[in-house]
């Protein structure tokens, strides 16, 4: 598999999101609910942000702020990194690595269509891996 189309196929393309005026408590429950490391931002159909829990450790926490009185919009990142879904996957998995980020939106033409982890890469790079191995295998063993 090289494309992020043909992983959001098999992975499947639920997004988690919330709105700017949510509360950080709100989200962080909706991510504990859903057992995920981040949630979309989204003003009505736009996305604005995306908030992690590294934003809840940086922007809240280590600042003393409560996460019941600040919103999502005030502590989210705002410059969102994406991709497109014919983006191949060592390709994203370079970005991640080079931005220092575990999440990508995927957008496709002014829509978004998915979103990706770095877990959902590496678990592609390792069974893209098994099949490359078992193939040289069965070529060295003249299983052809």
């Amino acid at each position: 598999m090289n494309s992020i189309r043909e992983l959001l196929s098999i992975k499947g393309d639920q997004i988690l999101s919330t709105k700017p005026e949510a509360t950080v408590l709100q989200a962080l429950e909706l991510m504990a609910e859903h057992n995920v490391g981040s949630v979309l931002v989204m003003d009505q159909d736009k996305l604005v942000g995306i908030f992690s829990e590294r934003d809840y450790a940086r922007k809240v926490r280590l600042k003393g702020r409560a996460s019941e009185d600040m919103t999502v919009g005030e502590s989210m990142t705002k410059e969102v990194i994406y991709v497109s879904p014919d983006d191949r996957v060592k390709e994203c998995m370079a970005l991640m690595t080079n931005k220092r980020c575990r999440h990508l939106p995927v957008i496709e033409g002014d829509q978004l269509v998915g979103v990706i982890s770095i877990g959902d890469l590496v678990k592609q790079i390792i069974a893209d891996q098994e099949v490359t191995i078992h193939e040289l295998e069965k070529y060295i063993t003249g299983g052809y």
